[in-house]
């Protein structure tokens, strides 16, 4: 009798302990995925940013490599050991797609999203003032003058570059706000 009790112990434990696996497997996925989508989603273009939404932008961006692996690694180990216990193959087929899901946010946390966001205007082409009918009156522009050589950059093109490379009166510069 305590042979058949032990075993229905071990049974429903084992069963929890699948289900428990089940569960975490999504969640690792969730929780990685929100480690490199939070900076995304705080620090975008023609949107103001806080302080302290710059501030939990960088830490999660400096944490985000280690934690994403760390996460991998779980995933990983969690599907080997449910691999046995998974008979269909749509749950081996499940195991398979939450794993390499995980993947996702692991190689995203060592790329440099910021660059793809903010990337610098390298083929910028100029006209003279007298031409630029493009800009209004009322338009905030970064002006240079070196050499008696003047150019001006409208805040409003530069808004999604916010670098531009130059060379002004034969000095190269890099103008940004």
């Amino acid at each position: 009798m305590d042979d058949i009790l032990a075993e229905t112990r071990s049974g429903t434990a084992g069963r929890i302990g699948r289900r428990m696996i089940w569960l975490l497997l999504p969640l690792l996925l969730l929780l990685s995925l929100t480690l490199v989508i939070v900076p995304v989603f705080l620090i975008q273009p023609f949107r103001p940013q806080t302080q302290r939404a710059l501030e939990i932008s960088y830490v999660l961006r400096d944490w985000s490599p280690l934690a994403t692996v760390i996460m991998l690694v779980a995933a990983f180990a969690l599907v080997v050991r449910q691999w046995a216990r998974a008979r269909r193959w749509w749950r081996k087929t499940l195991l398979v797609v939450l794993l390499l899901l995980t993947f996702v946010p692991a190689w995203f946390a060592r790329q440099n999203h910021f660059e793809w966001m903010f990337n610098p205007l390298r083929n910028s082409a100029y006209v003279k003032a007298k031409d630029a009918s493009f800009v209004r009156d009322s338009d905030m522009v970064l002006a240079v003058k070196i050499n008696n050589e003047a150019v001006a950059y409208p805040v409003r093109l530069m808004a999604y570059h916010h670098v531009v490379s130059d060379v002004v009166g034969g000095t190269p510069i890099c103008a940004t706000y």
